[in-house]
Order: C-alpha cells, then sequence, then structure tokens
C-alpha cells in the first residue's frame, strides 16, 4: 500500500486497545482470528528471511486478520479517543517529515498494514506512555535499518538525516536496529541476568551499527533508556490472542523476558501494564491450519536460538558485526 510518512494513519483496534490502555493485552474471546489467503511473505519486511521453514513459520504468524466482536470494537474505540483528548501528539519537524518523504522509502508492509502503521504506533504509545524521552525515536527507530536486512535509506544519506535531529533522538535512531538484534540474540540477556547484582557499577556498552558497522557507545543511563524503547516496540508484535498457544512466538518470548528483565533491575520506565498468559493451550475464535498448530509445538528455548541464529545470519549478510561488549 502507498502511503506519506507526512499523513498520519488510523490505527488498527489491536493497536488503539495498546493505546488506550498503555497495556499488552491477550484479545481471546473478543476477536476472531482467521488466516490471510494468498498471504505473500514477500511483500512484508521478511521478504529477506531465508529457509523454507522459518518462512513458513513466519507466515503462519503473521498472515492472520482479525475481525472484533461490535462490542469490543466500540469500547476500544471510545477508549482510544478519550485516551487522545488528554493528551496531544507532540508536532513533528516539517523538514523531517519532508525528508522522510522524499529521501527514504517506507513502501513495504508491516505484520498488520505498512511499515508506517508500525512506526505511527511505536510513536503515538511512547509519546502517551513514555513521555519522560522524545517519542522522534520510535517514529524513526527502523530508518537505519530493520532486523530483516530492509533500508529505507541508504548510509550515504546519515550525514543530512542526522543535521535534522537532536543529539538525544540521533543516539537512540543510530542505535535502535543494533540494540534489537543484540536482544534477539542471546548473549546481551544473559550477560545482563548474570550480573543483576551488580548493574550499578555497568558504565556503558560499545557496539556496531547495523547499517555501515560503525562503532557505537551508549552509556548505562541511555542502555536503559533504550531498552524501554525496545520494550513499547515489542507490543506491536505480540500475538492479538490465545497467549497460552503462542508462548514461542519469537516476539513475545523476547518481550516476556524483556519485560522481566527490567523490572527486576528496577529500569523498567515505560508504562505498560502486562498480564502473563494463563489458561489452557487450545484456540479460542481462532481458525488455524494443522501446519500453524504444529509450529505451537515447537520448544521456547529452540525458538529463541532459531532467532538468534536468524539475526546472526542476518548481520553476517551486510557484514554487521554482532560483537559487544559492557564496559565496567
Amino acid at each position: 500500500m502507498k502511503q506519506s510518512p507526512g499523513e498520519r494513519p488510523d490505527p488498527s483496534l489491536q493497536r488503539k486497545a495498546a493505546i488506550a490502555l498503555g497495556a499488552a493485552v491477550d484479545h481471546r474471546g473478543e476477536v476472531m482470528v482467521t488466516p490471510i489467503p494468498n498471504f505473500d511473505l514477500d511483500r512484508t519486511i521478511f521478504t529477506t528471511l531465508e529457509g523454507r521453514i522459518p518462512r513458513f513459520v513466519m507466515r503462519t504468524r503473521i498472515a492472520k486478520e482479525p475481525h472484533w466482536s461490535e462490542r469490543a470494537a466500540h469500547e476500544i474505540e471510545s477508549a482510544y479517543l478519550s485516551a487522545n483528548a488528554k493528551s496531544a501528539l507532540p508536532a513533528i519537524d516539517p523538514a523531517l517529515l519532508r525528508f522522510m518523504v522524499e529521501e527514504c522509502d517506507f513502501d513495504v508492509e508491516h505484520a498488520d498494514g505498512s511499515f508506517l502503521d508500525h512506526l505511527y504506533f511505536c510513536f503515538e504509545y511512547s509519546a502517551l506512555h513514555y513521555p519522560e524521552h522524545s517519542p522522534l525515536v520510535m517514529l524513526l527507530h527502523s530508518i537505519l535499518g530493520t532486523g530483516t536486512n530492509t533500508f529505507a535509506m541508504p548510509a550515504e544519506k546519515i550525514p543530512a538525516l542526522r543535521a535534522l535531529m537532536g543529539e538525544f533522538d540521533w543516539k537512540h535512531v543510530e542505535a535502535f536496529p543494533s540494540i534489537l538484534r543484540l536482544l534477539y540474540d542471546l548473549p546481551l540477556r544473559a550477560e545482563l541476568r548474570n550480573n543483576m547484582s551488580r548493574l550499578g557499577q555497568l558504565k556503558s556498552i560499545r557496539f556496531h551499527r547495523v547499517i555501515d558497522n560503525a562503532p557505537i557507545t551508549l552509556s548505562v543511563d541511555d542502555l536503559f533508556i533504550q531498552l524501554n524503547f525496545q520494550l513499547i516496540h515489542l507490543i506491536d508484535f505480540l500475538p492479538i490472542a490465545n497467549w497460552p498457544l503462542y508462548a514461542n512466538d519469537t516476539a513475545f518470548i523476547l518481550f516476556r523476558d524483556l519485560y522481566e528483565l527490567l523490572d527486576q533491575a528496577g529500569r523498567r520506565a515505560a508504562k505498560l501494564k502486562y498480564t502473563p498468559a494463563h489458561g489452557r493451550r487450545s484456540l479460542q475464535g481462532e481458525k488455524a491450519s494443522l501446519g500453524g498448530l504444529l509450529t505451537t509445538l515447537i520448544p521456547v528455548s529452540l525458538s529463541e536460538k532459531m532467532a538468534a541464529r536468524s539475526v546472526r545470519n542476518f548481520s553476517a549478510r551486510i557484514g554487521h558485526s554482532m560483537d559487544y561488549s559492557l564496559v565496567w
């Protein structure tokens, strides 16, 4: 679908619910979910995903269409309108919007609608529920690359983009794609967990920028700000319903782990209500193929390892180093 970055899209009901409630929600019982027939993975940000099995798993996870009950749709719309009435979104620099329109290509579908739908959801959620820091970071978080090696602009345009942004916004925008990959990989989360008792001594993290492998350093405070941005980002990848059955969804695994890690560290600052999945591993109000159901049987540990291997392969293809170091 063709969209202009200068035009704010109307969010889906799932996104409106998250924004209105400041929450990640399992909409089990409120929505009917059906497979999208003839879904083309190559029209999404996952077009670069390789391997028959990984592509099949991804297709079954995102090729879904929700049909909301009239009551649920009405309640979500009312709550969303109320939330927006209380807090207006900040203005975006016209010059920056012009750069996004004229110099970038966001014409690729996401898992639900367009990529711009995703960017504006992250921007809006951050503005309302993480107001301590600039939500512009979340509007631009993937302008220097996604986790699947799609790029809205070439590295040669970085100086022009940098000139349109403040120091804080630039610092977090250039770091976002790299931290996302490091989170999907296993070592960083494990190292933070294993050193939970001495995180107060952590000074910074060093790593490499995805788009051109340039070295980056974030202070420990910026690292935790970045991890809160990453948590917000993950909300948009969660299963719409039936969470007990989709516990092995890689984005869901990372969301749960990062939420818990930030809570244990006492560093979760973004407002986000979340109740862990509970109940039977069964589908309610959802149709799935036999193949789709089989993918839900993949062990969580194996799913994590597959995601880590995938992100490392994506980085290897473009000469991006996944090496990092925590500085104590």
